[in-house]
């Protein structure tokens, strides 16, 4: 089965390298020079802030267990992470907006290596509070960076299509190539120089201040709307107006909550959808392997992004569909396939097929991500964009919490089946958001030609 794991993981990188080395002059995009200084200071920082993340993630559960806690106190640790996510995290990522996104990524920087400090104790209370600024440095990582770069860009006045050069390479860097290089360095970290558990997250804590150094040193600051004395309140009614006024924005935010709601699922059972009987089967591999899926889908959305003629919502569609079969596999499978039940092993049939399953699903992470940061600057206003980005997490944190609480309530199947719906759901909605933004755009033209009509009916004055 070496073998097997081997052809997957070098099948997949070379066509990441193949997809990277063949771009031809219509797979990219001209730009400017001071244009690509700022998307190469932006990636340097964003590449550094995921490596902090990364690190951390895969010695989280692990570093409980050392400590003696049991499944059902790390389940509420994990709980605590999201619910401060939703609660603490979308009011403080919602000042962001009010008081700066450059102050909101310094925040984010400061709270998560708190955050990484507290892993030193074993105390419950030290590690809850350590998943309570986790939580809320999850919310400034996916929303203050990305608001600072769309506002800095339009800021300096460069093209909107440019952004997504920057969002697909920040999404190959720092969701691919630095998550690989992550697990690598904390597995020598913690099995190589035998430094223990919590050596991965005092690695990320150096990454983190190495980015807070670049951050305060390089970055200029931006606001939402700084013209406006607003409170916290009027800021949260304003963006809840903004989203039930504009259906395209609100299509946004479902959009995005089935997705990722669906990929945060599949990352607590992909594990015991590959080893239902306690297989054997090599999860740091596997988890590069998913790493490349998603370098290639970022590299395949480059290309897409870069034809002018390519709308995202239009190949969105499809994403959605291939991500809601690629989770059906492991529903398909049982049916189709039953279990042997006999313990350890290496990974089944059954396994080798899902694996494959996942790898497209995570190639489809790869597109999502860039993708839908492109759709967030198109649609969301400049004046409430993170605090309307946070909005968005809100239904998605509650929805993670209730899978977390309720994963022994369910079988694996049902789960999968859920996540499927809720992906093939996301395509009926992208669906819409298309039809939406293509009325309203033929709109606008004919209204742009009636106009042009109009000034050359017009006699010239003498």
């Amino acid at each position: 089965m070496e073998i097997f794991y081997f052809l997957v993981f070098g099948g997949l990188a070379a066509v990441v390298a193949v997809l990277e080395f063949t771009k031809t002059s219509r797979d990219r995009i001209n730009t400017s020079s001071a244009f690509n200084a700022l998307k190469n200071n932006y990636l340097v920082v964003y590449s550094l802030m995921m490596a902090g993340d990364w690190l951390q993630g895969p010695y989280v559960y692990y570093l409980y267990s050392q400590y003696g806690y049991d499944k059902g106190d790390i389940g509420q640790l994990f709980i605590a992470g999201f619910g401060s996510s939703m609660l603490f995290g979308t009011i403080v990522g919602s000042l962001a907006d009010k008081q700066g996104r450059k102050r909101a990524c310094i925040t984010y920087c400061i709270t998560y290596i708190l955050s990484c400090i507290t892993k030193h104790s074993g105390q419950y209370k030290v590690l809850m509070l350590g998943r309570v600024l986790g939580g809320i440095a999850t919310s400034l990582l996916f929303s203050a960076f990305e608001s600072w770069l769309v506002a800095e860009h339009f800021k300096r006045g460069f093209d909107p299509q440019w952004l997504s050069v920057t969002f697909s390479k920040a999404i190959f860097l720092g969701n691919g190539l630095v998550a690989i290089i992550s697990g690598l360095f904390g597995n020598v970290l913690v099995d190589t120089l035998a430094l223990g558990p919590v050596a991965p997250f005092d690695a990320a804590a150096c990454f983190l201040a190495i980015g807070m150094a670049i951050i305060m040193s390089t970055w200029g600051e931006n606001y939402g709307d700084p013209s406006e004395n607003k409170d916290l309140l009027t800021q949260f009614k304003g963006a809840a107006v903004a989203i039930a006024s504009d259906e395209k924005i609100a299509l946004l935010g479902a959009i995005q909550s089935l997705f990722e709601g669906s990929m945060y699922t599949f990352v607590f059972l992909w594990t015991p959808a590959l080893s239902p009987n306690g297989e054997e089967i090599p999860h740091g591999f596997i988890f590069a392997t998913f790493m490349l899926a998603s370098m290639l889908g970022s590299s395949i959305a480059s290309r897409l992004m870069a034809r002018a003629s390519l709308r995202v919502e239009s190949y969105m569609q499809i994403v959605f569909l291939v991500s809601a079969a690629s989770l059906l596999l492991p529903v398909i499978t049982s049916f189709f396939m039953a279990s042997t039940g006999l313990k350890g092993g290496s990974i089944s049939f059954s396994g080798c097929i899902q694996l494959g399953g996942f790898c497209a699903f995570e190639s489809c992470v790869g597109i999502f991500w860039p993708s839908i940061m492109k759709m967030r600057s198109q649609y969301i206003p400049e004046e409430a964009r993170s605090t309307i980005m946070n909005f968005f997490r809100v239904p998605l944190n509650i929805f993670v919490c209730v899978v977390l609480y309720n994963v022994d309530a369910f079988p694996m199947v049902v789960m999968f089946g859920m996540c499927s719906i809720f992906l093939f759901v996301a395509f009926l909605l992208q669906r819409r958001l298309m039809i939406i933004a293509e009325t309203q755009r033929s709109k606008s033209q004919d209204w742009m030609a009636m106009k042009e009509r109009e000034v050359e009916a017009e006699p010239l004055s003498v």
